[in-house]
């Protein structure tokens, strides 16, 4: 029998479900620092983040993978560079003050959108059952209904759990 290395990844295919320990591990987190680029260069910042981390999130084929929702206004420097970009971003969410030797934490990229309608509605939902206290504050229910609602859809996660090997990885792709 060979002996797995720490550095070892794991591959999911094309088509192929998110691997379960991706998925909890996005539903572990609550804040993602996204990257983007925009005509003054590289950026990156923080935000909070719901996952609906079923693997047919928003209704599509098994393989669809995970989405991930957000709010930011349009107006705000990522805002902008993410409309006007494609919406390509790359994301990592890990929790603050680990050890080297059990880090881990995720890595990803994919295409955001904003979202309207009965897909505003539906990720709205999911948004406000990870974060009930924006319910229960009308302040705060107000101002973020009234700025936009953008999904994020990976299109490449690597989840890295250092507590399996050093360097173990694990990594999912859309089809």
């Amino acid at each position: 029998m060979a002996e797995k290395t720490g550095a070892e990844i794991t591959n999911g295919t094309g088509g192929s479900a998110c691997p379960e320990a991706i998925r909890r591990a996005l539903g572990a987190h609550t804040t993602m620092t996204l990257a983007y680029a925009d005509e003054d260069g590289p950026q990156a910042c923080a935000v909070l983040y719901a996952a609906d981390a079923t693997d047919a999130a928003g209704g599509g084929a098994a393989g669809a993978g995970p989405v991930l929702y957000f709010v930011t206004a349009t107006g705000t420097r990522h805002g902008r560079a993410l409309a006007g970009s494609g919406g390509r971003a790359a994301f990592t969410a890990q929790r603050d003050g680990q050890e080297w030797s059990g880090l881990t934490g995720l890595q990803g990229r994919g295409r955001c959108r904003v979202l309207a309608g009965a897909e505003r509605a539906a990720g709205w939902q999911v948004y406000l059952a990870r974060f009930p206290f924006v319910a229960g504050s009308e302040r705060l229910r107000g101002a973020l209904e009234r700025t936009s609602l953008w999904e994020l859809r990976p299109d490449w996660l690597r989840l890295i759990d250092n507590g399996q090997g050093f360097g173990h990885k694990e990594e999912w792709s859309r089809g």
